[in-house]
């Protein structure tokens, strides 16, 4: 065997051993970091702060509430990082009309976005406009109790789980 097809095996063999030790260290330093969780007093409208504390983008690819139901309506809410997420029962009132909503499968979730990022910007006095923050808008016709966010990053498909107390 020449020396070219001997490099050429050993290097097949160390990137499928990097690929196969990537997807468990991904698992357990899951990228979408979790921030501020808001509600209605009814709990049928839920805000939930999201960001990407990884290196690239984050595509949400469905959200569920309570047993896995289907919710009414999900939006996400981008805004610059100077503008708080607003929580509400319906993305067409007065006050909503001052903010972005998209479909939730329109838009990555861009990388350096973490509510612990965004919070020590704010904290060092360096957090402008140009700055991000997501949320997710959950709205639904009963009451909230659980909130189950599914999304994919580097082709890994993740599950986030959150209580909504």
């Amino acid at each position: 065997m020449s020396v070219f097809k001997k490099i050429v095996i050993v290097l097949a063999i160390v990137i499928l051993l990097i690929l196969i030790g990537i997807k468990p260290i991904m698992k357990r330093n899951p990228p979408l970091e979790i921030g501020t969780i808001a509600w209605l007093e009814k709990k049928n409208g839920v805000v939930i702060q999201v960001g990407n504390k990884g290196w690239k983008k984050i595509d949400i690819t469905e959200v569920s509430v309570n047993t896995n139901e289907r919710p009414l309506n999900v939006k996400i809410q981008v805004n610059n990082a100077l503008k708080p997420l607003i929580v509400t029962d319906s993305f067409i009132n007065k006050e909503a009309k001052n903010y972005v909503f998209k479909n939730i499968n329109s838009i990555s979730i861009e990388p350096n976005t973490s509510p612990s990022y965004i919070l020590e910007k704010e904290n060092n006095g360096t957090l402008t406009g140009k700055d991000k923050i997501y949320g997710i808008s959950v709205l639904h016709d009963e009451s909230i109790n659980k909130i189950i966010i599914k999304y994919r990053y580097l082709s890994l498909q993740f599950e986030k789980e959150l209580s909504v107390r």
